[in-house]
């Protein structure tokens, strides 16, 4: 039972990554780095802030008692996570949500999910446990589904007009995703790292009474501003280059209140997926933790491309491409059963 919440949390976790661009795609008049730096806002500093305060007591001891390492090394790591969570949106921008994030998300998945076990020397374990394999066998898997997803992008790419792709895409640019995209996903995967480095933070969190299940809250607080430094940094140069500070000051901007509401609804489901995520780790098995971070992907992926179906960006295509992402996306929820056996084993 605990394995199945865990996967239902990651779910819902996944639902709020593969959905938070939704709102952001309707501000108007804004420019791009004006709406970036009002979603950070309400994602990566107000957010976590909240929640950690309404689910972790002591929220303030917890951080004094923290020792400075793992508070240092967590934020280094989200300022890592930063460049990628800032690329991870530029990739959408490029590439649209169905392509952006298969490419970003594939990085992402191998480095976030194999190289904390063989960092810390447990990965020739896994190979030694029945569960261990199952759940390596799950992440393969979960893999090849991202893989033929992306190649469902591909067979995209080559079958549309480049007109056909800016009707729904209005900056397509392949060559410049493509290569952003990969970025986001190798950096994306310091998001994994710094929910490692917290843990002194977590378990001093649990010593002074927080509940199992929020264990992570404080610890997604020093992550998360760590992400917003690099955000922050960046779309203030962006708006000093393009001179676009006027967006938060002109009077005769009707939408203005508008923009403000949808870029902080975008921040904060952004902000939802790693909440949850943060949950659902807590329902597997510390030796498989780690296999948090593909369930994780999996999950964002599959709701990321079903949105992307809704608005039309695969709209044109032959049956062969639809078939090709259906297969992937079969394969990666495949991929999740695998994982939740292993774990549960």
């Amino acid at each position: 039972m605990g394995t199945f919440l865990g996967l239902i949390f990651h779910a819902i976790g996944g639902f709020a990554a593969g959905s938070f661009y939704l709102p952001f795609k309707l501000i108007k008049k804004w420019s791009w780095e004006s709406s970036w730096l009002v979603l950070g806002a309400a994602a990566w500093i107000l957010s976590p802030l909240l929640m950690a305060y309404l689910t972790t007591p002591s929220l303030m001891e917890v951080f004094h008692v923290a020792p400075f390492n793992a508070k240092l090394y967590t934020i280094l790591f989200g300022l890592l996570w930063g460049v990628g969570g800032l690329t991870f949106g530029l990739s959408m921008r490029y590439l649209g949500m169905s392509l952006g994030m298969a490419v970003a998300l594939g990085f992402t998945a191998v480095f976030g999910t194999l190289i904390p076990p063989i960092y810390d020397g447990r990965f020739h374990e896994l190979m030694q446990t029945k569960g261990g394999i199952l759940t390596l066998i799950g992440i393969a898997i979960c893999i090849l589904g991202i893989a033929v997803t992306g190649m469902a992008g591909v067979f995209k790419e080559n079958e549309l007009s480049v007109d056909q792709k800016k009707e729904t895409i209005a900056e397509f640019n392949l060559k410049k995703g493509a290569i952003i995209a990969i970025i986001s996903g190798v950096l994306s995967a310091c998001f994994a790292f710094g929910l490692q480095a917290g843990k002194p933070i977590a378990d001093v969190a649990l010593n002074l009474g927080t509940k199992d299940i929020y264990q992570n809250s404080a610890s997604l607080v020093w992550i998360l501003w760590g992400g917003f430094v690099t955000n922050f940094v960046w779309t203030i140069a962006l708006s000093i280059k393009n001179r676009s500070f006027g967006d938060f000051t002109n009077k005769n901007l009707k939408n203005k209140t508008r923009n403000y509401l949808l870029a902080i609804t975008g921040g904060i489901t952004w902000y939802f997926q790693f909440f949850f995520y943060g949950m659902g780790t807590t329902f597997l098995s510390k030796e498989f933790e780690f296999a948090s971070w593909t369930i994780h992907i999996a999950f964002i992926l599959l709701f990321s491309t079903l949105w992307g179906l809704s608005f039309g960006e695969w709209k044109g295509v032959s049956t062969r491409t639809i078939g090709t992402l259906w297969v992937g996306l079969l394969i990666i929820v495949l991929s999740t059963v695998f994982i939740g056996i292993g774990s549960k084993i």
